[in-house]
């Protein structure tokens, strides 16, 4: 039985709308929030092995903007880019060609592996008037306060790549591993909040194409870092970031702040890597005011 939903009674007040597009020769799939008539457009990419479903908390308290949220390629409905291997490159060229068609000059959003590509693409060119990033990649991850766990994790994905391909299939779709990786993630003490938490990573961590892109999307993960790109971005960048992050620890999302040209950074206490699920109202505040929106609905 699935897990009550916390936000389900804010998200059906807002409209929503699927749709799909044609980018680099595949079809992304992506959910429109929100007034089409809103003063702001935000694009909101999401996490590592996540989908759209993801950051909808957070859309949950933002009923004034418009929020495009599309899976990435080989992941939730977004089939892969045929024909290509799924690093950062092919990612910044997939974020960059799907704004310039669904909302040039939109805010762009991005939460963790999505921070990273969200950062290089603005890094590398992408036109848009401000950058907000929950719980960015500012560090590498194999030197976070989870080393040892990330080096497992680089084991788990490796070796989910190299087995055959049922057998490898199915320990990286393992229900007791995602349950570990939700369990290692969460801070809350609130049951129920956790209960749902688990019941999201349970019905869509597993939601990806295939071994292959997975894997390529981790070692994307594990390479790259926002540090790279941040002193190449010189619009106003806003930071959401975790005190108790285990991927990124607070004092380098400190040092990363002052890599830009010009950020505001955001710290919430007593979370960790799942801004998006335990405080998206805290988040949603941030970004409210960041854009200049107090003054409107903040339910």
């Amino acid at each position: 039985m699935p897990a009550p939903h916390p936000y389900a009674a804010l998200l059906d007040e807002i409209p929503v709308t699927r749709r799909e597009v044609p980018v680099l020769g595949g079809t992304t799939v992506f959910w429109e929030y929100g007034p089409a008539d809103a003063p702001v457009t935000i694009v909101a990419v999401h996490g590592f092995r996540g989908e759209h479903h993801g950051l909808e908390p957070v859309v949950a308290y933002l009923p004034d903007v418009r929020v495009i949220s599309p899976d990435l390629p080989g992941f939730g409905e977004t089939a892969p880019v045929p024909g290509r291997r799924h690093d950062l490159a092919l990612y910044v060229e997939w974020l960059t060609d799907f704004v310039a068609q669904i909302a040039p000059g939109a805010v762009i959003l991005g939460h963790s592996f999505g921070s990273i590509v969200v950062s290089a693409a603005v890094a590398g060119g992408l036109a848009t008037p401000r950058v907000i990033l929950v719980n960015p990649i500012g560090a590498p991850a194999l030197e976070g306060p989870r080393g040892i766990l990330t080096r497992l994790a680089v084991f788990y994905y490796w070796a989910g790549a190299r087995m055959p391909s049922r057998a490898g299939t199915a320990l990286l779709r393992n229900g007791v591993v995602v349950r570990v990786m939700s369990v290692s993630m969460a801070k809350t003490k609130d049951p129920e909040l956790r209960r749902f938490i688990h019941d999201q990573h349970d019905t869509y961590f597993s939601r990806f194409a295939d071994r292959d892109v997975l894997h390529d999307a981790f070692v994307t993960s594990v390479s790259h870092d926002v540090r790279e790109f941040a002193p190449q971005i010189s619009q106003p960048t806003l930071l959401i970031a975790a005190e108790r992050d285990d991927i990124t620890p607070i004092e380098a999302e400190r040092v990363l702040a002052g890599l830009f040209a010009d950020a505001n950074l955001v710290e919430i206490p007593d979370v960790g890597h799942l801004i998006h699920y335990e405080t998206p109202q805290v988040a949603a505040a941030a970004v409210r005011s960041f854009l200049g929106l107090d003054e409107l609905d903040t339910r």
